[in-house]
């Protein structure tokens, strides 16, 4: 069977200071947006999201934000969890402008995908070592928040 088929897995919700802007360099223009906080939400996991993280952005000539994301979270139960991913975002400038503005803009106006991996030394949690994850992301004013899926 060639078919791809996902399980839900978790919900991340993570909390975001005022970016970082590097500027304009000659891949684009590049902003860091430390993670101050949040949770991540699911049937095997529940965690805060530690600060310290960051969304690395490249908002490349053609529009397109390519992502570049590392964080922790430490789990109700004292483990440690790192997760770092790329993605995609594209936002039309007027969607985004929408989002900036605070209104709840539908994820499905525009695209924001992610492909999360984890790394943990927790025995419990070592099952996060051994999959594949897809992310569909959503904005809103200093947040983002990821519906993160496993690969079956």
């Amino acid at each position: 069977m060639l078919e791809l088929r996902g399980e839900f897995l978790c919900e991340i919700m993570a909390d975001l200071d005022e970016p970082q802007v590097v500027g304009p360099g000659p891949h684009g223009l590049r902003m860091v947006y430390p993670v101050r906080g949040g949770t991540v939400t699911g049937p095997r996991i529940s965690a805060e999201v530690l600060p310290g993280g960051a969304d690395w952005i490249l908002l490349r000539e053609d529009g397109v934000g390519q992502l570049d994301v590392r964080v922790t979270a430490r789990t109700d139960d004292g483990a440690i969890i790192y997760a770092y991913y790329r993605g995609i975002l594209r936002v039309p400038p007027d969607v985004m402008e929408r989002i900036q503005k605070g209104e709840d803009v539908d994820p499905g106006e525009y695209y924001f995908r992610t492909t999360p991996v984890f790394e943990t030394g927790s025995e419990k949690y070592s099952w996060l070592n051994k999959i594949v994850a897809l992310g569909v992301g959503a904005l809103a004013p200093a947040r983002v928040r990821y519906k993160v899926y496993e690969i079956v």
